[in-house]
């Protein structure tokens, strides 16, 4: 079940995987929008025009037209708004975190203290092995991130908590409703992909949003 189309995996398959996710989430394949990911902060609308563009985040605030991130380790966000009239789907790995990519989605939004965030399975703490000058990066951005980070057994290694630095920085942009957050993709090999765990043509997974049409 394979979604992503960079892993060395058979273009037909990849195509009725995606076909197959489309009959079961009820919306027309032309409805997802599927980005390049290149662990970038760009965001952009999504829209048919968009599909395969270089971005890590998408947003929308029409209906049945779905925000769509893969994922095999770096974490998915989902946002939306209060009133149900804004959405958006963003790939924060920790290149993407340390560069913005959540603030820069969340300024698609009037009032971030008014949006709800959903972290989805990603690595976790006790896999996610980063060096020392990852870590700098980060505890320069925020005093509160040098939390996020335990010694590893590793000289200038460190284990980074992908999850407590997306809260972190959500918390700082006014972002308190935060949910999810409890799998580990490493670890659960059964329900999950992992790029640490299986290589560089490991599948990705999907997590998307979008609102549901009224009629």
């Amino acid at each position: 079940m394979n979604l992503a189309q960079h892993v060395s995996d058979s273009e037909p398959a990849v195509m009725n995987n995606r076909a197959i996710l489309a009959r079961a989430m009820k919306l027309p394949k032309s409805s997802f929008c599927w980005l390049q990911q290149v662990h970038s902060n760009k965001v952009v609308r999504a829209r048919p025009q968009n599909l395969g563009v270089e971005a890590d985040a998408s947003y929308t605030d029409e209906s049945n037209q779905a925000c769509v991130v893969m994922t095999a380790d770096c974490l998915p966000v989902l946002l939306c708004n209060e009133s149900g009239s804004m959405v958006a789907a963003v790939h924060a790995g920790w290149r993407g975190l340390a560069n913005g990519i959540l603030s820069n989605a969340l300024d698609k939004f009037a009032k971030t203290e008014s949006v709800f965030a959903w972290l989805g399975p990603a690595i976790g703490v006790q896999n996610f092995e980063v060096g020392d000058e990852v870590r700098q990066i980060f505890c320069r951005q925020f005093a509160a991130n040098a939390q996020a980070f335990s010694l590893s057994a590793k000289p200038g290694k460190w284990y980074a908590d992908i999850y407590q630095l997306a809260r972190i920085q959500l918390e700082a942009l006014g972002v308190f409703g935060t949910y999810g957050g409890d799998f580990c993709t490493y670890a659960d090999a059964e329900h999950f992909y992992s790029y640490r765990r299986d290589g560089a043509q490991s599948g990705r997974m999907a997590s998307m949003i979008w609102l549901q049409s009224q009629a």
